[in-house]
């Protein structure tokens, strides 16, 4: 069986997803879509002539429709964040362009993954719009930030950061929670590490927190981790992996988080987001996701009131 993904958003991330899934070996053909159909159609051009480079697979230009007919299709399209911007700076932008792309969604029979910012909110967004369950619209949430706390402890303890065990989760933003009381390294408890610094956790979650706004302020966009990411992401869907992530989804139930999305460990496979854990955490980190679950609750709310959108519940 052809393994099809489609992109709609060819722009810096876009491009970076496309090449990072080509990569990945994955795909057998990928799709690409933008509004400035011209951009989408050198994109595959460009990526076409890399074809000796990378494991067999078609990338061409494509209209809506044929997405339609695609196992996942990923959502990159909006505007971009600015130097010292919240990524909530961006939601009445780029709600409506998600919101329109939605609503051509509805009745498709694959995995969405929305990836533009603010990531949280417009996972919400997409999975009312596009009227999907909520374990088929998945949000890269804080698989980026985790893949930082990964990175940063590695370079602390001088390990790669595949021997790191730890999570980031909450709101892909200002109110993400770094779950130190569960971390791991080795399968060694963080706070066992002689080498750890606790005091050093607060200016290290405030890096993880603010790197993006630190790379745009230098290069104007963050697009190759989070396309490596996104690459990741779909292998995991194509390949029915039943990886744990930390991706973001609409969660249901009495949860003090149940109604929004955010980012919480996740079985991921061929069936979307299906089971979501509970990892792990103190008091004080229990206290902060709610917090951040509040965050977001507001965002859509205060979105709502200018402009309502269907709701699932």
């Amino acid at each position: 069986m052809r393994r099809r993904v489609g992109i709609i958003g060819t722009g810096w991330v876009g491009a970076s997803v496309a090449i990072s899934t080509l990569q990945s070996g994955t795909v057998d053909e990928l799709l690409l879509h933008d509004r400035n159909a011209d951009l989408a159609e050198g994109e595959a051009m460009d990526l076409a002539h890399g074809a000796a480079f990378y494991p067999a697979s078609m990338v061409r230009s494509a209209a809506m429709d044929a997405l339609l007919e695609t196992d996942a299709i990923v959502v990159s399209a909006g505007r971009g964040g600015r130097a010292n911007e919240s990524r909530l700076d961006l939601l009445r932008d780029n709600a409506a362009i998600v919101r329109s792309i939605g609503a051509r969604l509805r009745g498709y029979r694959g995995i969405v993954v929305v990836v533009t910012n603010p990531v949280d909110v417009l996972t919400q967004v997409m999975t009312e719009a596009a009227g999907l369950p909520p374990a088929c619209v998945i949000g890269t949430g804080t698989m980026l930030d985790t893949a930082r706390l990964r990175q940063l402890v590695g370079s602390v303890l001088a390990l790669d950061p595949r021997s790191v065990h730890a999570h980031v989760v909450g709101e892909h933003g200002d109110s993400e929670v770094v779950l130190w009381s569960g971390a791991r390294a080795g399968g060694v408890p963080l706070h066992g590490w002689p080498r750890w610094n606790r005091s050093r956790e607060p200016e290290l979650a405030r890096r993880i927190r603010d790197a993006a706004y630190e790379i745009i302020r230098r290069k104007g966009a963050t697009n190759h981790a989070i396309g490596l990411a996104t690459g990741n992401l779909l292998r995991c869907i194509l390949r029915s992996e039943r990886r744990v992530l930390t991706i973001s989804r609409v969660h249901t139930g009495s949860h003090p988080w149940g109604g929004v999305a955010l980012s919480l460990p996740t079985v991921v496979s061929g069936e979307g987001a299906a089971e979501v854990l509970e990892p792990e955490m103190s008091d004080e980190e229990r206290r902060g996701l709610i917090r951040s679950a509040d965050v977001l609750r507001a965002a859509l709310d205060g979105l709502r009131a200018v402009e309502p959108v269907a709701s699932t519940e």
